[in-house]
């Protein structure tokens, strides 16, 4: 959704720097925008990212390693690396290959959408990977927009992406009773959990009422647990979010867009909604 005089949103903001930036060295930058204000972006420059399992994306990682001008080898590594030699123990060998991009030189970009994110490929080779930020779906994907200094030969799509099953939410909502939260106890709780939660999350919804939800300790009077949900810029999608609410009582639905940079906002409201009912 975007008003008159405003350029709409990007959900995938993709800029390869050839010359480099501030640091000087080739970089690859994703980010997106909405009412023309961006968020924080993802700076990949060569150095390979985290392989923490919050920081992939579909088991891939964010940013692959590549030839950097300042990539030398210490004299300790050197030495470690004789050593290793001299005793005989083997050594797995690392290809790493130069910056996907070269000025003047012919590429095959493919762009994947997966269930976590997006997936950039070069050559045939994963370049990096950019996590689905909330508040944006693949549904807002409706155009694109090539800039720069780039000769484009061809586009060829294959086949749109297949759908997450939260963008079929009659498909996942299972409207029965045993699946209802307790109302608010009005005596005083051991624990209150708040979940955070994007408004077309429907299918993680619904499979977190479907297990933990489901123990004896969380039905317990003595433990809450509460998705806290913005809203969607689409009026249909918040709809069915009122239902769901509304038929759950699991919900805590906040009074703004759901954005990536006001995800701190729902932190804050967990913190206050448990402050002001249960202390």
């Amino acid at each position: 959704m975007f008003v008159e005089g405003e350029d709409p949103p990007k959900i995938l903001h993709l800029n390869p720097r050839l010359r480099g930036d501030w640091s000087q060295h080739p970089v690859i930058e994703h980010n997106t925008c909405y009412r023309m204000q961006w968020g924080t972006s993802q700076r990949c420059d060569g150095l390979p990212s985290k392989k923490d399992e919050d920081m992939l994306v579909d088991e891939h990682v964010r940013c692959e390693k590549w030839m950097r001008g300042d990539n030398v080898d210490s004299k300790e590594s050197k030495t470690t690396s004789w050593f290793k030699r001299f005793i005989g123990r083997e050594q797995k060998p690392e290809v790493t290959w130069q910056f996907p991009f070269v000025e003047g030189g012919l590429f095959i970009l493919t762009l994947r959408a997966g269930v976590d994110g997006y997936h950039i490929s070069v050559g045939g080779r994963h370049v990096t990977s950019f996590p689905y930020r909330p508040g944006f779906t693949l549904e807002d994907a409706t155009g694109l927009a090539i800039k720069g200094d780039l000769d484009v030969h061809s586009v060829f799509a294959t086949s749109l992406p297949s759908s997450h099953p939260s963008f079929s939410p009659q498909r996942v909502l299972e409207m029965s009773e045993k699946w209802k939260a307790h109302p608010l106890p009005k005596s005083p709780i051991q624990l209150f959990i708040g979940i955070l939660s994007a408004t077309n999350h429907f299918a993680e919804r619904m499979a977190v009422r479907k297990t933990w939800m489901q123990s004896s300790v969380i039905k317990s009077s003595n433990v809450v647990a509460r998705f806290f949900v913005a809203l969607n810029p689409r009026k249909e999608v918040n709809a069915v979010l009122k239902r769901e609410a509304a038929y759950f009582g699991d919900i805590v639905i906040l009074p703004f867009m759901d954005r990536y940079e006001l995800v701190v906002l729902k932190t804050i409201a967990i913190c206050e909604f448990g402050l002001f009912w249960y202390l």
